[in-house]
């Protein structure tokens, strides 16, 4: 099926407006796509309305007459869920933009719903968190047949500034295969942030003595001393929370066992994510997990 679009101003569903799928639908509308967006907490929603999205109160409104369907939610499930119920509202040919982050397993019934509807399916989950996603400097990574990319890109160039074509078969899942093989490395440094400082703070040593003793040499890392910095203010706000990054550890880990590998230090990971949980951080930006190094 080629790849036509049926109108010069692209009509997109942005489906999932949390941190992230937000401040995709607000840059989409800001550079004069038609918008329509809708999330499972309506009120989140709201505030886009300002920036010249249409909220919707359902999935199958939101795409009903929709060229471009994108997706960024918690999980495989939750992709599924507000896809099936937009079901009968889907155009035929539509492109489906899967953004979200679901691992290999989740990949697979997303893959088939595509093929099941007539939809043209990319994967193309991102890096980068609420500050990049806002200044639409995410880096796009993405699988899909050549004959929809000119189309994609109208939404890549928007809401990232690189995009990194992998596959051109996104239900093979090479783009979220790569997704989480970046993500574990992302687990490792926000963990290794909060033990280090933990560790700092139980010897008694002054953590800004150990930035400054690494600072600019090869032990430093930009994402290192973002990390650190939210635990000295102690305050969290959260661009990528410990519940969602317990839910990739455990991706990364079913992926892991899938390919026969051992991933010792994600399990540790998500011990940490869980123990701070249970602590009531769950909400807060994943770099919190700092606190499961101390007991209550």
């Amino acid at each position: 099926m080629a790849d036509n679009t049926s109108s010069d101003t692209l009509s997109v569903a942005v489906l999932g407006t949390g941190i992230m799928g937000a401040a995709m639908a607000r840059n989409l509308a800001r550079a004069g796509l038609d918008v329509r967006a809708w999330n499972r907490t309506r009120a989140r929603a709201e505030p886009l309305a300002a920036d010249g999205v249409r909220v919707t109160g359902t999935p199958a409104e939101a795409v009903d007459g929709a060229e471009v369907v994108l997706t960024m939610l918690l999980d495989g499930p939750a992709v599924l869920d507000a896809l099936r119920q937009a079901a009968a509202a889907l155009t035929p040919g539509a492109l489906w933009l899967q953004m979200s982050t679901v691992g290999t397993d989740g990949l697979a019934p997303l893959a088939r719903f595509a093929d099941e509807h007539r939809l043209r399916f990319v994967d193309a989950p991102v890096l980068g968190t609420k500050a990049p996603a806002e200044k639409g400097e995410l880096t796009v990574l993405a699988a899909g047949p050549q004959d929809v990319r000119e189309r994609a890109g109208r939404v890549f160039d928007v809401i990232g500034s690189t995009t990194r074509w992998v596959g051109e078969d996104g239900a093979s899942g090479p783009a979220s295969r790569l997704k989480l093989v970046i993500n574990s490395w992302v687990l490792t440094v926000i963990n290794g942030t909060g033990e280090a400082l933990a560790l700092a703070e139980g010897l008694g040593v002054d953590p800004r003595d150990f930035l400054a003793a690494v600072a600019g040499g090869s032990l430093d890392l930009p994402y290192l001393r973002l990390k650190s910095a939210l635990i000295l203010a102690d305050n969290y706000p959260a661009s990528f929370t410990v519940s969602a990054a317990r839910k990739d550890a455990r991706l990364i880990t079913e992926a892991a066992q899938g390919a026969g590998v051992r991933m010792d230090l994600v399990a540790a990971d998500a011990e940490r994510f869980r123990r701070a949980e249970e602590q009531g951080h769950g909400q807060k930006d994943a770099v919190a997990a700092y606190f499961a190094s101390f007991d209550g």
